[in-house]
């Protein structure tokens, strides 16, 4: 049988903070949104701009990094795969969504200001806090949601 890749690589800026909570079997999971724009010349020459929203959710060891560290604003580098689940509306109607399950993320810099007693976003790299050394990655299990 050949092989098969379900990987997405996103560089975009977050559209808020984290939203983190804890499932019913007590497995912490993390929601993010993730803005990528994309800027070209229409048929008349005037210039567009397409800005593209992406569900991001974590687990493990990223829950905890992204609930410290990451904020609205702030620019990401992930990696992940594609998952994909529909449920029931309160109208009984059916909501299709696509995930993107991120097994590693890199923060590429702030937006906003720094937090109390940490460097001004923007000097330094833009980083709130320690910058990893290697991206921080999680083992490639198979996580229910």
């Amino acid at each position: 049988m050949a092989r098969s890749l379900n990987k997405v690589t996103l560089i975009g800026n977050t559209g808020g903070d984290p939203d983190v909570r804890t499932t019913p079997s007590g497995t912490r999971v993390g929601k993010l949104s993730l803005a990528t724009s994309r800027s070209f010349q229409d048929r008349s020459g005037q210039q567009q701009e397409r800005t593209q929203w992406h569900r991001l959710t974590f687990f493990g060891r990223l829950v905890d990094v992204v609930e410290q560290w990451v904020k609205k604003g702030d620019r990401l580098y992930v990696e992940g795969r594609l998952e994909y689940s529909q449920t029931q509306d309160e109208h009984g109607g059916t909501r299709y969504w696509t995930d993107i399950i991120v097994n590693e993320m890199i923060m590429l810099g702030s937006t906003g200001a720094g937090r109390a007693g940490q460097e001004p976003a923007g000097a330094g790299g833009g980083y709130r806090g320690p910058q990893p050394k290697q991206p921080i990655t999680e083992p490639e299990d198979d996580l229910p949601f």
